[in-house]
């Protein structure tokens, strides 16, 4: 009877969870075959789930007709510059908030959740006024410092758990040995939070490469654009162009699986290892 149960609870779990991977994985598979579709048999009905012939038309329109590789060349650029700038400057936060006391600690950390409940369009007009001011509209340097301004709070929370789970005496010990407080920092420290410090980066990175209110507001030219902008752009009043916005769906969430597939074991790593106090 138990060795019944246990069958009916495998087979239970294995359909819902064979479920959950249907629903998660169609949508990606709906888009690569819309983007592999003609224009026109996009739209033909019977819907063809797997179609006869397979078209590069889409992707090749893309970047022929729309500046799609400078769309995809700034959001590297702005998403990376920005998430390994907010990494750098988040780990030296978390690492004064972990390792030190001091009188306005409680409300720095406070300050840095409530910016977390507050939604970024909310702030758009007096940032645009500030950006505006300071001549740093449709500038990708304007971007990318709003964009470290919004990756730091979290990150600096999330690398401070991290901080909090290397003992104390490790970094004594270095000291001891005769390194600086940064020597211990960056040569003891930084190398056993490897996993934390690639799971902040690809956290900052994925968030910046996303955005999309911030870059619509701040950026105006195509030269700056960004690609989820050029996305926003494929839907107008009266059309939606489904070929080409699958083609740049596509290519868009390409460089985010890439990354996750080559630091998915670090990623792991450091989200158990901030989760679980040492």
């Amino acid at each position: 009877m138990i060795g019944k149960e246990s069958t009916a609870g495998r087979a239970t779990k294995f359909t819902f969870l064979g479920l959950w991977l249907l629903f998660t994985v169609f949508p990606l598979y709906w888009i690569t075959i819309t983007s592999l579709k003609a224009p026109g048999d996009i739209f033909a009905f019977p819907i063809a789930y797997w179609p006869e012939h397979f078209s590069l038309e889409n992707y090749s329109g893309l970047f022929g007709k729309a500046d799609f590789g400078v769309y995809l060349t700034n959001s590297l650029i702005i998403a990376t510059v920005a998430a390994a700038i907010a990494t750098v400057i988040s780990m030296l936060s978390a690492y004064v908030l972990a390792r030190f006391e001091f009188r306005t600690k409680s409300a720095l950390l406070m300050a840095a959740l409530v910016t977390q409940m507050i939604p970024t369009f909310i702030a758009l007009g007096s940032l645009y006024l500030l950006m505006t001011d300071l001549k740093m509209v449709d500038n990708r340097l304007g971007l990318i410092l709003v964009y470290i301004a919004v990756c730091i709070p979290f990150c600096t929370v999330m690398l401070r758990g991290f901080f909090e789970n290397i003992p104390d005496a490790l970094e004594e010990a270095a000291m001891i040995d005769g390194l600086s407080r940064f020597g211990a920092l960056f040569k003891v420290l930084l190398p056993v939070m490897r996993p934390g410090i690639v799971a902040a980066f690809i956290f900052n990175f994925v968030n910046c490469w996303n955005e999309l209110f911030l870059s619509v507001t701040l950026m105006n030219s195509d030269s700056n654009k960004t690609v989820p902008t050029a996305l926003n752009g494929f839907i107008s009043s009266f059309n939606i162009d489904w070929g080409s916005m699958s083609a740049a769906a596509v290519l868009t969430i390409l460089p985010t699986m890439v990354l996750f597939a080559f630091a998915s074991r670090h990623i792991v790593q450091g989200l158990t290892a901030g989760a679980v106090k040492g």
